[in-house]
């Protein structure tokens, strides 16, 4: 394989994320599989429940939709190429849709860091400022948060994307992981990916402080809050509004953060990998069975949708 400029447009790379025995690879086939369906079930089941029950239509399960609809996008960048590569031999990916899937990758992952901060906000805005609540979180503010998390995850993606175009590739071309990502990316390149390392490090480094900072502070002013309510009753249902979105941030943020947290020539591939198994193909599944398993509100919408097809079957 030969360097045509430095942008390599006719290279290709192989994907050995997952290259164990082949009876290994058909049990990992089924477990993904698997996964990825619930996730899908999941997810569309949540947009389907927020949308057909009138309760729901409130600011917080817009976010939640907006996060079912992400997460939709975001296992499908990953698990479905993961999928064909586990049947295939050969597990070839061409430079155009490597490139390809490292953008849309990332524009996922960063939009749903800055929602689930998003979400943490209107947390904040429900239970210290009720109140102002409707107005500080109409439709349109709604809508702008949201589409501001996008521009976000675009912008991201757009300069890992973009200064990705200056490596060559010319030597071996084995992508130690499952998918095109960034650091692995790097390692295989004949051109130093210092500037790109420094990048991501820099703007992922931002990107986590930013969003962290937002939901901590939204945390600390929730909690100093709830501290001053009476009534124990009162403090469980406050908490109870939270304890699911602070779940889901756990799962996405924890092993999010282990990857992105030093230089890529510093890790471990292999827990890299394992990294990204989690916040890439087992977040976008729990996410659904996070808010519904713990939320009073969901399950009682649920309750209700299925007593009104019941009745419209009789």
């Amino acid at each position: 394989m030969t360097a045509e400029g430095n942008r390599t447009p006719n290279a290709e790379f192989v994907l050995s994320g997952f290259s164990e025995q082949g009876d290994v690879q058909a049990v990992l086939f089924v477990v993904f599989l698997a996964t990825y369906v619930i996730t899908l079930l999941g997810n569309v089941g949540m947009l389907v429940l927020i949308k057909q029950d009138a309760q729901l239509h409130t600011p917080m399960y817009f976010f939640l939709s907006s996060l079912s609809f992400l997460d939709i996008c975001y296992s499908s960048s990953i698990t479905p190429r993961l999928l064909l590569d586990l049947l295939a031999e050969r597990k070839v990916i061409s430079y155009p849709a490597c490139l390809a899937q490292f953008y849309f990758y990332a524009v996922f992952a960063t939009t749903e860091c800055y929602l689930l901060a998003v979400m943490a906000y209107d947390r904040y805005v429900a239970i210290c400022r009720p109140l102002l609540y409707t107005i500080s979180m109409s439709g349109r503010v709604c809508a702008l948060l949201v589409a501001g998390s996008y521009l976000a995850g675009i912008v991201n993606a757009t300069i890992h994307t973009g200064i990705a175009l200056r490596l060559s590739f010319c030597g071996p071309n084995v992508i130690n992981h499952f998918y095109c990502e960034g650091p692995p990316l790097y390692a295989i390149s004949c051109t130093d990916p210092a500037i790109n390392e420094m990048m991501m490090f820099v703007v992922v480094g931002f990107n986590l402080f930013v969003t962290n900072l937002t939901i901590l502070v939204s945390y600390t002013y929730i909690l100093a809050n709830i501290l001053r309510i009476r009534s124990a009753a009162g403090k469980r249902k406050a908490f109870s509004t939270c304890a699911s979105h602070l779940t889901a941030v756990t799962l996405f943020y924890g092993s999010a953060a282990s990857m992105y947290s030093r230089p890529s020539s510093r890790h471990s591939q292999d827990l890299d990998k394992v990294a990204s198994v989690f916040y890439t193909i087992v977040t976008p599944m729990m996410n659904p069975l996070i808010y519904s398993l713990r939320n009073k509100e969901v399950k009682a919408a649920l309750g209700r949708v299925m007593e009104r097809k019941c009745l419209s079957e009789k």
